[in-house]
């Protein structure tokens, strides 16, 4: 019971520190299915001290976890718009699927991560730059590059700084005859090693919600919402968009690999006063993410 314990008391005081137990925590959703375990053993063995203790364990991690597959409903008038990101894998992923889900389910804002120059030619090619002409894009030989692409015209933040980590272009998107909405496309490091440090400090660096603007942020956070950085990120006037509608527990990594995928680390994040319609998670060859596609109201 002893480790379920404290890790039920990491997860709600948010005292994750350092790269391993950071890493750790995104398994909080197996840990409290796990928590059962010696629950059962308690209560069987009639011991109370321990069936408290262990009940208590249980409840601080299924309260955790339990709501991200519940959802609540959205009454936001307003109008469509969706959003779909994309970690590319070094430019990598099927760009036949992608041009697939693009056709199906026509996003305004396609946001992706680790875009390299090839992946933008072999996009264009396939018919991207037809389909959404308009881009601010950051696209290098490496996992560094990113990039947005979108239906509407598209202004960059010129006083946008971006945090540390990968490439994380900022525009303003111009919605005809609405207001502009803020996008910012999200790729902080790896919390591997030294690194947990720069992930750190670029999920706090992430500008908090504005009265004044509506603002999304998607991409691949390497982060879940068992993490009390993104969690921090998400108290200052943001809502994920998957833990919405009930599919916050929809794994997103790794992709295509032997074993299924296992965490959740690819998220969009929204203005509070955002509607979410629908969020699924869609396969895509080639990649170790999957895509991530969010149907959104905006007032």
């Amino acid at each position: 019971m002893t480790p379920f314990a404290a890790w039920a008391i990491a997860r709600v005081a948010g005292l994750e520190r350092g790269s391993l137990p950071t890493q750790l925590m995104t398994a909080t959703p197996y840990a409290a299915a796990g928590s059962l375990v010696p629950l059962l053993i308690a209560a069987l063995g009639r011991r109370r001290a321990a069936t408290v203790v262990a009940l208590l364990t249980t409840a601080a991690l299924g309260f955790s976890v339990l709501p991200r597959a519940l959802g609540t409903a959205d009454a936001v008038q307003g109008r469509p718009f969706r959003v779909m990101t994309i970690n590319m894998l070094f430019g990598r992923a099927d760009v036949a699927t992608i041009m697939k889900l693009v056709q199906e389910f026509d996003p305004d804002v396609l946001s992706t991560q680790e875009l390299t120059p090839d992946a933008v030619a072999d996009l264009d090619a396939a018919g991207l730059k037809t389909l959404m002409p308009h881009r601010v894009l950051q696209d290098e030989w490496s996992a560094t590059g990113s990039g947005l692409f979108s239906k509407h015209p598209v202004r960059p933040l010129t006083n946008w700084t971006p945090p540390p980590g990968h490439r994380m272009p900022a525009a303003a998107v111009l919605l005809p005859g609405g207001e502009p909405i803020e996008f910012i496309d999200a790729h902080p490091y790896p919390p591997l090693g030294p690194q947990v440090n720069d992930w750190n400090a670029a999920l706090a660096a992430l500008p908090s919600a504005s009265p004044q603007r509506i603002r999304v942020i998607a991409g691949d956070f390497n982060a879940s919402l068992d993490h009390a950085a993104l969690r921090a990120l998400l108290s200052r006037g943001y809502k994920d968009a998957a833990d919405q509608v009930g599919a916050g527990l929809i794994p997103t990594w790794p992709a295509n690999k032997p074993v299924p995928p296992i965490i959740t680390i690819d998220h969009v994040l929204v203005d509070r006063r955002v509607g979410v319609k629908e969020v699924s998670v869609r396969d895509v060859p080639r990649t170790d993410h999957r895509a991530v596609l969010a149907r959104l109201i905006v007032p």
